[in-house]
């Protein structure tokens, strides 16, 4: 009987350290994903970024690039996808890291 015990105490305890285990790791990477915009937290600022810059971003590329730069000044970013620079998917991306300072 006190091996049976001694059994179900261990494999209660395997499981527990196994669910804790599993709930860890599915919170790390939501964690990670909240945490990797606010480390960048430096914006590009659309009106004097090169197009090295401006390429690195999401959804961006070399044709994006050259497409924004033409198009300066801007008085804000939504100006991006008002005057169809850029996609309004592709403007979804970057919306949160840009900047069109004056």
């Amino acid at each position: 009987m006190k091996k049976l015990v001694h059994a179900l105490f261990g494999l209660v305890l395997a499981l527990s350290l196994t669910a804790g285990f599993a709930s860890a790791q599915a919170s790390a990477p939501a964690k990670a994903k909240t945490a990797a915009p606010a480390a960048a937290g430096k914006l590009v600022d659309i009106n004097t970024a090169s197009a090295d810059e401006l390429d690195a971003l999401p959804g961006v590329g070399k044709t994006y690039a050259a497409k924004i730069i033409k198009g300066r000044p801007y008085k804000g970013k939504n100006e991006l996808k008002d005057k169809n620079i850029i996609p309004a998917s592709v403007y979804a991306k970057i919306k949160d890291q840009i900047i069109a300072k004056q």
